[in-house]
């Protein structure tokens, strides 16, 4: 999974490692000369020798006499080779140094699904981070992942759901689910079903989608295996109403929670876009979650941020993972919107669905 993420990401620690770790060029400067000391001045000879007469005098106090100050150019030598060794052992990375690096890396992060935007974010947080920073050569490959990690953590970490502990504060929750035409809200609907039945809760579907063949059946059909109700009315019905009557249908018979399809949609149609904003208005979900299908490029980013104007996303599940050698779209989809992922699809069975933990998931795509 995100095998090819991984590594341009690996490359890049190398990358930016290997120049913190250069030898900087440094011109020695020539040695200050020594003064040689001034031999003492012979003295002149007097023309006339005067008589000295031997007089008795009492011994003089002998003063202690401070040390000698050690001498201005040994001083100076010692600071040049402190500044000589900081200079070998440290390093300092400059602002051209990240760009050059982002530079040369751009069309691998982009041809990874990282859209532009987040491309920005992180080389702005790399520059407060690490620019003009003294990096020990020891210890450079230590900082420069920590740093990583760190500004991975603040594209991803975008709140947290806390599914469950809404469900005890509210019952019946009720979830709507939309997205693109294709992306796998139905499956994912099931899986997250499975979920909460694992979770000791009992959860009632709602046939939302009237629009395209067979959905209903679809979804009947993944109610039957795992042994849930579904709602539904005829095709061509009113979607909102159906959501409606989901809802009444677990307050009166005690269910907890109702997950609620809707037709797949491209964000540019207008009347269907029309007709999930009145499914909203009308239902007043308290969650409304984003299926997208992860390997659907850069596109989600667009995908995202137009049902996000339309309607609110509350929350996403990055389905299809699993079969997904990039990943970049999980950092874009995050920043883009900047709304916590609920879930994560890793297969096709029902219990191929993961609760996405932000810090996890940076160890493990940096691992």
């Amino acid at each position: 999974m995100f095998g090819l993420l991984k590594k341009s990401l690996k490359d890049s620690i190398k990358k930016i490692t290997r120049k913190a770790e250069e030898r900087e060029k440094i011109e020695e400067r020539p040695k200050e000369a020594k003064e040689k000391p001034k031999k003492p001045e012979k003295p002149k000879k007097k023309e006339k020798i005067e008589r000295i007469e031997k007089i008795e005098k009492k011994p003089e106090k002998v003063e202690e006499k401070p040390e000698p100050e050690e001498p201005e150019p040994e001083k100076r030598e010692r600071r040049r080779i402190f500044r000589l060794r900081e200079r070998i052992t440290t390093r300092r990375l400059s602002e051209k140094d990240i760009d050059d690096f982002f530079s040369e890396n751009e069309r691998d992060f982009l041809s990874n699904n990282v859209a532009v935007e987040v491309l920005d974010f992180f080389s702005k947080n790399l520059k407060e981070r690490l620019v003009d920073k003294p990096i020990k050569r020891v210890q450079a490959s230590k900082f420069v992942s920590q740093v990583f990690e760190e500004s991975l953590f603040a594209i991803v970490n975008q709140g947290e759901v806390k599914l469950e502990k809404m469900i005890k504060k509210k019952k019946p929750l009720c979830l709507v689910f939309l997205g693109f035409n294709g992306s796998g809200k139905t499956t994912s609907i099931a899986k997250v079903a499975k979920y909460l039945l694992k979770k000791g809760y009992k959860p009632v579907l709602a046939a939302g989608d009237t629009f395209r063949a067979a959905s209903i059946e679809q979804l009947e059909e993944h109610g039957r295996k795992l042994g849930v109700r579904v709602i539904k009315h005829q095709y061509g019905s009113d979607s909102a109403a159906v959501v409606f009557d989901a809802v009444r249908f677990a307050e009166a018979n005690n269910y907890d929670v109702v997950l609620a399809d809707t037709a797949g949609r491209a964000h540019t149609d207008k009347n269907l876009m029309d007709e999930l904003k009145k499914v909203v208005r009308v239902n007043k979900p308290d969650l409304k979650v984003l299926v997208v299908d992860s390997l659907t490029g850069n596109d989600a980013v667009e995908q995202a941020k137009q049902f996000h104007e339309a309607v609110g996303v509350d929350a996403v599940i990055m389905a299809k993972t699993d079969v997904n050698p990039k990943g970049g779209s999980i950092l874009s989809v995050c920043y883009a919107i900047k709304k916590p992922i609920l879930f994560m699809g890793t297969g096709q069975g029902y219990e191929d669905i993961i609760r996405f933990d932000p810090k996890k998931f940076v160890k493990d795509i940096l691992s």
